[in-house]
């Protein structure tokens, strides 16, 4: 399965284009922004746990990147309400699931095997953002020299940095 798989170019959904799609569990399903593969794929997406929702064990191979956008989304190492970002390395598992409901943005496989670093950072907290020169508010979430990422609060009409000569408009995609 192939969708939005060239990443040289932009796409924009805004929600009014929202596919949900039903995951292999009841009360879990998924609106797929990007997808490379089947089941197991290198994948983004927006991800609904309806209140009192589980999903079973499994591994991610890839590793896996979670923003919680509402609700509280909950496994194993614990309960994470709206704004908390959670990085799972390769090779980690977990039982998702959501007492109250959930949702989150999610991308898997998209890390290196030697990526080993879990994270989890309440980006809610002012003490985890600073401001650059240009205005701009930042939250670090991950870098090890070859990625780094991190959330950003730009002005209004202020320019995407590294973005130059690229047309993007700014999509508020849970908030």
């Amino acid at each position: 399965m192939h969708i939005n798989a060239d990443f040289a170019l932009p796409v924009f959904i805004t929600p009014q284009q929202y596919q949900w799609v039903l995951s292999t569990q009841s009360g879990v399903e998924r609106m797929m922004l990007d997808r490379i593969g089947a089941e197991k794929a290198r994948a983004t997406s927006i991800v609904k746990y309806a209140p009192e929702s589980v999903f079973p064990q499994h591994a991610h191979p890839g590793g896996e990147e979670i923003l919680v956008l509402s609700g509280t989304f909950s496994d194993q190492s614990g309960d994470y309400p709206a704004g908390w970002y959670l990085r799972n390395p390769p090779g980690t598992a977990h039982s998702p699931h959501s007492k109250s409901g959930a949702t989150i943005f999610v991308k898997l496989w998209q890390m290196g095997a030697a990526d080993t670093e879990t994270v989890r950072i309440n980006t809610l907290d002012a003490q985890n953002w600073c401001q650059a020169d240009d205005g701009r508010q930042i939250c670090p979430l991950y870098d090890n020299g070859l990625e780094r990422v991190s959330l950003q609060k730009l002005n209004a009409q202020q320019p995407i940095p590294g973005c130059a000569g690229h047309a993007f408009r700014m999509v508020n995609i849970g908030r």
